[in-house]
C-alpha cells in the first residue's frame, strides 16, 4: 500500500502515475471503527468489481481541531500511522493524506469535486451517510452525487447501531471516558489499543514485588478513565497478559502530577527499557484509590492481578 501526502491545491501530482482510475473512500476515519470499515470495504469491493485501484482519502489533522470546534480532537483514537496500518489490513491500495488547513477548509464543494476528486481520477466514491464536505460543511451526500454526475458514481453507506446508538468515534470516546472497554471493543471491532515505548519510572514497583513497565506515548491518544485495567501487552512479537494502572499514584504522590500508565506483565522478567509496546485494554477493574499503607496497596495489587489473569484468560 502506498501513502501519498497531499496539500491543496493539488500540486506535485505530476510524479504520481496511476495506471487505473480510483474507487475512493473519503473520511477522517478516527478509530477506523466498524462503521468506517463498512465504508472502506465497499470502496475495495467496488474497485475489484470495476477493475479500479482502491483508495482512501483521509485528512490530517482532524478538521474540527483546525476549525476550533473542540480541543479534545487533538487527542485521537488512531494516530495517522495506526490508521494507515488498519487501511492496509482492509485491502486498500493507496492512501491519500490531505493536509487539513484553513486553505483547504475554504474550498467550495464544487472545487472539491472538480479539483480534488476528478484530479485524482475518481470513478467511484464511497462515503458515510452523514458525510459533509466543502466550506463550512456546506456539501452533503446529495450534493456529492449531483456534482459527481455523470463520471463519478457515489455510494452512501448507512450507519451501524449498538445499543440503539449510532456507532461513531464520539460514542467510542464516551465509552473510554466511562471505562467501558467491552463496549469500545464492540464498536471498534477490536480491542482499544495504545502504542508507545517503555521508559524508566521511579522503580517503586519492583521494590514491592510488582515490577512495572512505564509507558510513554509518541502520539496523543485518547486515554481511558483513570483506574486499573486488565490488558494484553504486545511486545517483541508476543502477547503477555497483565494489569495496568492509569493514574496519579495517590498513595505515593503528595502533590498534583500528570497521570501516568504503568503495566505489570504476568510471568515476565526481562529488561525492556526502550522497547516498543502496544497495550490492548481489555476490561476495567476498579477506579484508582489512595491506600493508607504500602501493605494495603500490595494486597490490592494482588487482588487486581488475580482478576486481570482471570479476565485475560477469557480473551485467549
Amino acid at each position: 500500500m502506498e501513502i501519498i501526502p497531499l496539500t491543496y491545491p493539488l500540486n506535485g501530482l505530476s510524479t504520481l502515475t496511476l495506471d487505473k482510475p480510483l474507487s475512493i473512500a473519503i473520511g477522517h476515519f478516527d478509530g477506523v471503527h466498524r462503521g468506517h470499515q463498512n465504508v472502506i470495504r465497499q470502496a475495495v469491493r467496488e474497485a475489484k468489481e470495476a477493475d479500479l485501484l482502491s483508495a482512501v482519502l483521509t485528512f490530517d489533522p482532524h478538521p474540527k481541531e483546525v476549525l476550533g470546534q473542540g480541543d479534545q480532537y487533538y487527542r485521537c483514537l488512531t494516530p495517522l500511522e495506526v490508521k494507515t496500518g488498519l487501511f492496509a489490513e482492509l485491502g486498500v491500495d493507496l492512501v491519500f493524506v490531505m493536509r487539513f488547513d484553513t486553505t483547504f477548509a475554504s474550498v467550495s464543494p464544487e472545487r472539491f469535486v472538480d479539483e480534488v476528486l476528478r484530479t485524482l481520477r475518481a470513478k467511484q466514491v464511497v462515503v458515510g451517510f452523514d458525510f459533509n464536505f466543502g466550506y463550512r460543511g456546506s456539501g452533503n451526500t446529495e450534493a456529492l452525487k449531483q456534482l459527481g454526475y455523470p463520471d463519478i458514481a457515489v455510494h452512501v453507506i448507512e450507519p451501524l447501531f449498538e445499543n440503539g446508538i449510532k456507532v461513531s468515534s464520539t460514542y467510542i470516546r464516551e465509552s473510554l471516558e466511562q471505562g467501558d472497554l467491552e463496549l469500545a471493543e464492540r464498536l471498534l471491532g477490536r480491542p482499544y489499543e495504545m502504542a508507545g515505548i517503555i521508559v524508566h519510572g521511579d522503580g517503586r514497583g519492583r521494590t514491592i514485588g510488582f515490577p512495572t513497565a512505564n509507558l510513554q506515548f509518541k502520539h496523543p491518544f485518547v486515554a481511558p478513565r483513570l483506574g486499573v485495567y486488565a490488558i494484553t501487552a504486545l511486545l517483541g512479537g508476543k502477547a503477555y497478559p497483565g494489569v495496568l494502572n492509569h493514574g496519579m499514584k495517590p498513595t505515593f504522590n503528595k502533590q498534583e502530577v500528570q497521570p501516568v500508565m504503568e503495566a505489570h506483565l504476568f510471568d515476565f522478567n526481562s529488561d525492556i527499557y526502550g522497547e516498543q509496546i502496544r497495550v490492548q485494554f481489555r476490561s476495567f477493574i476498579r477506579p484508582e484509590q489512595k491506600f493508607n499503607s504500602v501493605d494495603e496497596l500490595v494486597k490490592q495489587i494482588e487482588l487486581d492481578s488475580q482478576k486481570a489473569r482471570f479476565l485475560t484468560e477469557a480473551y485467549k
